[in-house]
């Protein structure tokens, strides 16, 4: 069953760019009532802290940031744009305010609509902020091993829309399935 190999606290409480590339892979499992969303990942970005400006914690405590502090394997999950959900999965020790977005999945269960880029994603998968805090180690949303990893081949390059982040926009820190066909974009 799905929910026996859903990943434990452990895995979240890591190096982000570790974990970022490991969530490659894995199956996103979203429980909307009788529905059971499950979308396999297939793009990430890390984010590191405080100390990477593109991080929304770069930024300090606030009420939107308060679940990237920790602690890990907790979704952070907030609205861009007036209109787009993202979600993160965070990562490494409470208080080191570190995290993974997700930036695409390919349907595998119960997903219609675009999901090659965070905000199409969230939406097909009916992830909003009223998930944002939620235990990823529970039951209505979490993160799980595929019942079959296959090898794959892991592509590295700078993340999207944070060139506002100066050195920090150029950091090879977005990872993704090399070839997959749900990518946000090459």
């Amino acid at each position: 069953m799905i929910t026996a190999r859903r990943l434990r606290r452990r895995f979240y409480d890591r190096e982000t760019g570790l974990v970022a590339r490991e969530l490659l892979g894995m199956h996103l499992v979203h429980r909307d009532g009788d529905i059971l969303r499950v979308a396999r990942i297939v793009e990430t970005e890390a984010y590191l802290g405080p100390h990477d400006l593109a991080a929304h914690s770069a930024r300090g405590l606030t009420p939107r940031t308060q679940p990237m502090f920790g602690p890990p394997g907790h979704a952070y999950v907030y609205l861009i744009y007036g209109m787009h959900h993202c979600f993160n999965v965070v990562t490494e020790a409470e208080g080191h305010a570190a995290a993974v977005l997700v930036r695409a999945v390919e349907p595998v269960a119960n997903v219609a609509g675009r999901t090659a880029g965070p905000g199409l994603l969230c939406r097909a998968m009916g992830i909003d902020r009223r998930l944002n805090g939620r235990d990823l180690v529970g039951d209505e949303l979490f993160i799980a091993r595929p019942p079959r990893r296959e090898r794959l081949v892991i592509v590295r390059r700078p993340r999207i829309g944070v060139d506002y982040a100066g050195t920090w926009a150029s950091r090879l820190l977005r990872f993704y399935i090399k070839g997959n066909r749900f990518i946000s974009r090459l």
